[in-house]
């Protein structure tokens, strides 16, 4: 066989090696919480677990069935992922900014970042009452809460990932005698963005932590509303069917925001590429 009928047959294979790459590596990551929920099955049915403070999974899951025949958890799940992809957004953008203005400018850095660094060691649950009273009750205040969760991972990698570019990039921008937009466009923004991204997966993740937070601010729909029902009336089932939904949405939405890094990084020749 030549060489050129060789890569071809290889470059046609290509696809469907990488779909069943992909297929397995999905298999692998479901072997362990399957143990996990068939032994969780197996101790609940034989009395080790109470069934009223641990329920087996199959009750959880008949729960969940309740909630989606009478209609009510597609509510409370569009709630959710709406507060939660708004105050992204808003986390995001500011942090975006900001990262980026104390990570180019010395001076900006010098006058921001120790106030912010100071604000990021505040508990999440102390700005509740302080949101409440600027903002309300309202939906307001939950956007807010969310926000600050989402900020300072994002902030704080994309400020410390254009600290972080190598100086001979730089020099060699300087060389080319790139502008400012060149330099920002050619240098920093490719050598930043896997920090950055990083940074985004992050603030997703406390993202979802401070969703449930937010969700005591007095909502009425949302899983974090649930959950505190489910405490309310003594449903363990109901607890246990949130927190699993959290971490299903939670896991859904990184890896939306893995691929699209994954997309962006294509040019990236790292090791995790290859494994």
């Amino acid at each position: 066989m030549s060489q050129s009928t060789r890569l071809s047959s290889e470059s046609f294979n290509a696809p469907a090696l990488g779909r069943r790459r992909e297929s397995s590596q999905w298999t692998i990551a479901l072997i362990v919480p399957g143990i996990l929920l068939l032994l969780w099955e197996v101790l609940s049915r034989v009395g080790v677990f109470p069934s009223n403070l641990l329920p087996a999974p199959t009750a959880i899951a008949a729960t969940l069935w309740e909630l989606t025949a009478s209609g009510e958890l597609l509510g409370h799940i569009l709630a959710t992922l709406g507060r939660m992809l708004l105050g992204f957004a808003l986390g995001t953008v500011v942090a975006t900014v900001l990262g980026a203005l104390t990570g180019y400018s010395p001076v900006a850095r010098r006058l921001l970042d120790p106030l912010l660094q100071a604000l990021r060691s505040i508990p999440s649950l102390a700005w509740v009452p302080l949101f409440i009273l600027w903002l309300g009750i309202g939906e307001t205040s939950k956007f807010a809460l969310i926000a600050v969760g989402v900020f300072f991972p994002v902030y704080l990698n994309l400020m410390t990932g254009i600290q972080g570019v190598d100086c001979k990039l730089v020099e060699v921008g300087r060389v080319y005698r790139f502008d400012q937009f060149q330099m920002i466009r050619r240098i920093f923004l490719p050598a930043t963005l896997p920090s950055y991204i990083v940074g985004l997966r992050s603030g997703l993740g406390l993202g979802w932590m401070f969703v449930v937070a937010a969700e005591l601010m007095g909502a009425s729909r949302g899983l974090g509303f649930l959950l505190v029902d489910g405490q309310t009336t003594g449903r363990a089932s109901v607890i246990l069917a949130s927190i699993l939904l959290f971490a299903v949405l939670g896991k859904i939405t990184d890896s939306l925001l893995a691929a699209a890094g994954d997309r962006l990084l294509y040019w990236q020749d790292s090791y995790g590429a290859h494994r």
